[in-house]
């Protein structure tokens, strides 16, 4: 049979997965920082969150104070579809994406309005836009006020301006909220590490119609046009770049120290077992390895132990058949010695020669004849057991055997021996043919030995099922006792006994998971076997 190999091929070693491993490890929080565009579009939301927020409560205001003029103000010429009842509430929901909707360039400059705006109007907008100045330190968002028309009534150096061309604005001036990404004007130049993020350099822009009702129904009075730069964490980063660089130090020391401990605990560990493995190969099993090795983990612990256990079943293997080999040898010795020697003095009585003192008469010649028979019957009853064995240590492993079923064929095989079973009925993990092997031989064995009742008890015992075979034949010796299992030991070598009987039935139940052990003797004589079985 030709020897397993594996195949050659370009493998990575454990060391470099780990390396690998250790880097993609390191890489995380760096391919970390460009899965923050997610985040950033959190912070977006909830900016345009935030100035949703601020810039209702500002155009509640607008709209309250221009409804509580009088004499009404002239407002948009074109009402506003009210909504139904049931409509009463309507959120404005975030809406702006920061990885889909397109940055806008930046808000375009106001131009020279078209028209003037009305007084009235303007003091209502100055009014607004100093409760959003008040609260500007906690908001942080820049407000314009504007009228119906785009005019601005109210915010920093552009009031008068128009703002009517900027694209949300327009939209809030038909009725509709409206909000916009736009590049961000900065004074100053952003950090260098502001070049990984698209959120640094936008600014959330939000435009809320103002509705105020009136005797002529909903109009536009005008638009609170709302800004503010969202949060970023790079902000933070920067700032706090020695620590960033104090826990990147941090974490290239815990790969150092992740790399030695698996390298203490995995790589190391493995060289030693190959090394290991080798020197069984070489040196064999009884001098032992040649240093104390370092298992570093359970599993390469066990991986060796069951490495250990496998090379000592196989040196056990090479010994049995080395002394199974000198057993056999010595047997077919005896009985081969004794045909030839027969057979020869035949061949020199037939032929004759001068050697032999005077022919054989009838009687010498039929006990040379004899003695050959006697022997041949001895070589072909050793050539059975051993093909018996050879099945028994190499069965057909499995099938489900009921014990009950198993009694009456063996009483009828064994006629001379009065049995009796007694005990619960069973079923083993075992066929029936090798069932029937494994009794015959115990029924046969107690024949043999005189015996003319067997008492066979079934018991259960915790995963297996126990088996009492109890005979009244002659017995075994206390001298004999720990050597009945012992491959061609027997006491019956002169009436043809081969001693290969118990040695079968122990290698076929081993086989299976289970085993025999000799009993203590009843003081009626016999002999006691427990027979263990596996149950199915």
């Amino acid at each position: 049979m030709t020897p397993l190999r594996v195949r050659a091929k370009w493998r990575p070693s454990l060391g470099m997965i780990v390396v690998a491993v250790l880097l993609a490890v390191a890489a995380l929080p760096l391919a970390g920082l460009f899965f923050f565009r997610l985040y950033e579009n959190q912070l977006v939301r909830q900016t345009e969150a935030e100035l949703i927020a601020q810039a209702s409560v500002l155009a509640a205001a607008y709209a309250d104070a221009v409804e509580r003029l009088d004499p009404p103000p002239v407002l948009s010429p074109t009402p506003i579809t009210s909504l139904a009842p049931e409509e009463r509430f309507h959120p404005i929901e975030p809406a702006l994406d920061l990885t889909s909707d397109d940055v806008l360039g930046a808000r375009p400059a106001a131009v020279p309005a078209t028209t003037t705006a009305d007084p009235a109007l303007q003091a209502v907008g100055a009014q607004i836009y100093a409760i959003a100045r008040r609260a500007q330190d906690q908001m942080l968002a820049g407000v314009r006020v504007l009228d119906f028309n785009g005019t601005i009534l109210a915010g920093a150096e552009e009031v008068g301006l128009s703002l009517a061309g900027v694209p949300e604005v327009a939209g809030a001036l038909a009725g509709q909220y409206h909000a916009a990404l736009r590049v961000r004007r900065s004074q100053h130049e952003p950090p260098p590490l502001y070049s990984i993020s698209r959120g640094t350099g936008v600014r959330v822009f939000v435009a809320l119609p103002v509705i105020a009702h009136t005797q002529d129904g909903d109009r536009v009075a005008g638009v609170i046009y709302a800004s503010r730069t969202p949060n970023n964490i790079f902000r933070h980063l920067y700032g706090e770049r020695r620590k960033v660089a104090l826990a990147g130090g941090c974490i290239l020391a815990v790969i150092l120290i992740i790399a030695f401990v698996f390298s203490r605990t995995i790589t190391r560990p493995i060289h030693q077992l190959v090394r290991q493995t080798r020197e069984l190969g070489t040196r064999g099993l009884d001098e032992g390895p040649a240093d104390a090795p370092h298992y570093g983990t359970r599993e390469i612990a066990l991986l060796s132990q069951s490495f250990h256990d496998m090379a000592q079943r196989l040196s056990d293997r090479s010994r049995y058949i080395t002394t199974f080999a000198a057993h056999v040898s010595h047997e077919l010795k005896s009985p081969l010695t004794g045909i030839q020697g027969a057979a020869e003095l035949l061949h020199d009585d037939l032929e004759g020669e001068e050697a032999m003192p005077g022919p054989m008469d009838t009687e010498q010649r039929r006990r040379f004849l004899g003695n050959i028979l006697a022997d041949t019957r001895r070589l072909t009853a050793l050539v059975q057991r051993l093909r018996d064995l050879a099945q028994a240590d190499n069965p057909v492993r499995g099938g489900r055997t009921s014990l009950a079923a198993v009694w009456p064929e063996l009483a009828a095989q064994f006629p001379r021996l009065a049995l009796t079973a007694r005990g619960e009925d069973a079923a083993v993990a075992m066929s029936a043919e090798n069932v029937m092997i494994l009794f015959s031989h115990l029924a046969d064995n107690a024949g043999r030995h005189g015996a003319t009742a067997l008492d066979i008890t079934v018991a259960f015992r915790d995963w297996a099922v126990v088996v009492t075979v109890a005979d009244n034949g002659h017995g075994i010796s206390p001298a004999n006792r720990d050597r009945v299992f012992d491959a061609f030991f027997t006491t019956r070598r002169d009436s043809g006994g081969t001693g290969m009987g118990l040695h079968i039935v122990q290698s076929l139940l081993r086989a299976h998971g289970g085993d025999i052990r000799l009993g203590d003797a009843p003081e009626s004589g016999g002999a006691v076997f427990e027979v263990t079985l596996p149950r199915a």
